[in-house]
C-alpha cells in the first residue's frame, strides 16, 4: 500500500458497540481518479467517510490520506483536503461571500478575495454573493456548498450527492466542472452518490459495499459486463438485493 497513495485504507474496521459497520475492507485510490462508492443504507459509506476524514478512529486497520495516518496525523493533510454534501448546511444568516471568507481563512487560503471572485465566476455564483445564504434556491445552495468544498483547492475531495437537489441541467453544469477540476488539478475524488447515471458519467472505478463489507470493485464497464446488466442501476439492485447472477461468459 503506497504511503503516499491520496486515499489508502487496509483491512479496516469500525465497530459500534458490537455491531461492525465497516468490516476488513482495503482500497487505494490514485491521483487524478474519481471513484464511486456505492451502498444501500447501512451499507458502511458514511463510516467510512468519517474515518477518511478523521472524524471516526479505526477500530483497527490503517487510513492514511496523503501519507497521513488518519485521525492522528490529520492536521498535516486537512488544509490539502475537503467534503461537500448538500445536506450539511452553512451559516443561513451569513452571506454567500461571509460563508467563504470563513472557510477559506479556515483552510488559509492565500488571496482568498480573489479566490472568492473566481470561484463566483466558475460556478455562476457572482450576482449571489452578497445575498444571505439562506435566501437561496435549493440549487443555489448546493452551488455554494460545492464553492466551500473548492475554496482550497483541495488535491482530495470527497462527495456525498453533490447534485442531490439540482435540476437535470444545473446537475449536468456541476458535474462537467467536476470533470474539469479533476483533470486540471489531478485530484483525486470520491464519490459516495445514490445517482447510477451520475455515477457511470464521473467514475473510472466504482466500490460497491454492502453490510460494511466490499462486495464489488472494478471499472463501470467491466461491472456491467460481469453482472450482465445494461445499467450500473440494474448491478447495484442486483448486489443490494443478493440476486444478482454473473453470467459465465463473463468470468
Amino acid at each position: 500500500m503506497p504511503a503516499s497513495a491520496p486515499i489508502a485504507i487496509e483491512r479496516v474496521v469500525k465497530i459500534y458497540k458490537t455491531i461492525p459497520a465497516v468490516d476488513g475492507i482495503s482500497f487505494t485510490l490514485a491521483p487524478g481518479s474519481i471513484t464511486g462508492l456505492l451502498g444501500g443504507n447501512g451499507a458502511g459509506k458514511t463510516t467510512t467517510i468519517a474515518m477518511i476524514m478523521g472524524l471516526t478512529t479505526p477500530t483497527s486497520g490503517r487510513v492514511t490520506v496523503l501519507g497521513a495516518e488518519m485521525p492522528r496525523q490529520r492536521y498535516r493533510v486537512l488544509h490539502r483536503m475537503n467534503f461537500e454534501s448538500p445536506y450539511v448546511e452553512v451559516p443561513m444568516r451569513l452571506t454567500v461571500r461571509q460563508n467563504l471568507t470563513v472557510f477559506g481563512k479556515l483552510y488559509g487560503v492565500e488571496d482568498l478575495r480573489g479566490r472568492i471572485a473566481q470561484l463566483g465566476e466558475q460556478l455562476d455564483l457572482t450576482e449571489l454573493l452578497d445575498r444571505p445564504t439562506g435566501r437561496l434556491s435549493a440549487g443555489q445552495k448546493t452551488r455554494v456548498s460545492l464553492a466551500k468544498s473548492l475554496i482550497n483547492s483541495p488535491d482530495v475531495l470527497l462527495l456525498d450527492e453533490p447534485t442531490a437537489s439540482l435540476d437535470p441541467d444545473t446537475a449536468d453544469w456541476v458535474r462537467a466542472h467536476l470533470e474539469r477540476y479533476c483533470r486540471d488539478r489531478h485530484s483525486t475524488v470520491l464519490l459516495a452518490s445514490h445517482n447510477m447515471t451520475e455515477v457511470e458519467r464521473l467514475c473510472d472505478r466504482v466500490i460497491i459495499m454492502k453490510r460494511g463489507h466490499i462486495e464489488d470493485d472494478d471499472t463501470p464497464a467491466k461491472l456491467l459486463a460481469r453482472y450482465g446488466r445494461r445499467t450500473l442501476e440494474e448491478v447495484f439492485l442486483d448486489v443490494a438485493r443478493g440476486s444478482g447472477e454473473l453470467r459465465e461468459a463473463a468470468q
